[in-house]
């Protein structure tokens, strides 16, 4: 019996692909292949039809299951394919009884959804870590953005479902548990009594006392609680790794794609946080070429990588996407798009130098991960000399960097 899951897009993509695995096994159904699709950019939706084309001819008998954010918000897209057998909404690819071939289209009106269900998975094949959903859809409608329309509005799990989550993921043997979402910042809003993010992460942690690292997919500096920064201070299982929905370092492009920070509030994020954990580490979400984005707004952005010290970056060069605002704007020529996008990685690139080569000398746990790589705390890569398991905690001493990974020798715990 043949099934696969192809996944495109974000962690929470993975994370419900693991959730489809376990419904195509409880289906029974044999020669089928998912396709969990993304939507944040045209490039993003045209790999994934042109790998559902690849696959067909390659696996002419098998049928095509299409599902995630691009099969929701343009199933018509999907269902004009040949090859195509089944279309799924992102609320739909979550339940195992959508698993047959009798109605082809089956995607209803996302922003209907009231609730986030907890779809237990109790093991991530080949990973290090596991991701526990806690938040789906948003409440925001950033200009350039068409997710919100693919995810809903933004919905909470609560907090009891979480740990029980957690906890079976602990007896399961992950070290380590990353929070994610759509939107994770803006946790708790439609619960009773309005948890916050902090709010729920410190209860988890005092109910799972076992569970040895818990991290944070991202945040939106515009929603933190005081909680969180309890946490940052006095928690050493949250690990120091803050990775920012930031988009731009420029207030005008920031007020344009309708974000709620400026350019000062990700500075005193940074400073906050490194006076509570110095050790910490900080990546960003950034978009190149937003339309109207001038060369000194870009400027704007790319000093900010160095001022706040930003260096796990994520960066897109700007993609109009059908349906949204940004995409009736002025539009920065692509090649400029590409330029700039590079210097952000080359900043990025630098910053993570600076970042590592304060690393030597010092001992770190790290997760270990495939490929002979382990994850400390802040998230660095570290290049191991000898084979551990996946997901075991390491103790090693930091001797070196070479391409922007750390070397070291794996220590004994005492």
């Amino acid at each position: 019996m043949k099934q696969d899951v192809v996944t495109f897009g974000c962690r929470l993509n993975s994370y419900e692909s693991e959730v489809i695995k376990n419904n195509l096994q409880t289906s029974g159904l044999e020669d089928v292949i998912v396709f969990n699709t993304c939507s944040v950019t045209k490039e993003a939706e045209r790999q994934a039809k042109q790998s559902i084309r690849r696959a067909k001819r390659k696996n002419p008998n098998t049928r095509i299951i299409v599902t995630g954010c691009a099969a929701q918000i343009s199933p018509e897209k999907f269902s004009n394919m040949e090859e195509v057998d089944k279309i799924l909404g992102n609320e739909e690819k979550l339940h195992a009884q959508n698993y047959n071939f009798g109605e082809k289209l089956l995607v209803n009106d996302i922003m209907s959804v009231k609730e986030t269900a907890s779809h237990f998975v109790s093991s991530i094949e080949g990973r290090a870590r596991a991701f526990v959903q806690v938040q789906n859809g948003c409440n925001h409608r950033c200009t350039f953005c068409i997710i919100p329309y693919g995810r809903g509005n933004s919905r909470s799990v609560p907090v009891g479902e979480i740990v029980k989550q957690v906890r079976k993921l602990v007896d399961s043997g992950y070290n380590e548990v990353v929070i994610t979402g759509v939107d994770i910042t803006d946790y708790g809003k439609d619960l009773p009594g309005e948890p916050t993010l902090g709010q729920m992460l410190r209860r988890l942690l005092a109910l799972v006392p076992e569970l040895p690292r818990l991290r944070l997919s991202s945040v939106d500096v515009a929603e933190l609680d005081v909680d969180i920064f309890r946490l940052i201070e006095n928690e050493p299982r949250l690990m120091p790794h803050f990775h920012i929905s930031l988009q731009a370092g420029d207030d005008m492009v920031l007020k344009r794609m309708k974000r709620r920070h400026k350019r000062q509030d990700v500075i005193d994020f940074t400073d906050r946080v490194r006076k509570l954990r110095p050790n910490s580490a900080f990546g960003a979400d950034i978009i190149a070429g937003f339309p109207t984005e001038t060369d000194e707004m870009f400027d704007n952005t790319l000093n900010l990588v160095h001022e706040a010290g930003l260096h796990h970056l994520h960066v897109f060069p700007y993609s109009e996407r059908e349906g949204t605002p940004a995409a009736k704007m002025p539009q920065v020529l692509g090649n400029v798009r590409k330029e700039r996008a590079n210097k952000l990685r080359q900043a990025g690139e630098t910053e993570l130098s600076k970042h590592l080569k304060k690393k030597i000398g010092s001992t770190l746990y790290a997760v270990v991960e495939k490929d002979m790589i382990a994850r400390a705390e802040d998230f660095s890569e570290i290049k191991l000399t000898e084979q551990f398991q996946v997901g075991e905690i390491v103790k090693i001493k930091i001797t070196d960097i070479e391409q922007n990974k750390l070397l070291g020798v794996v220590e004994a715990e005492t």
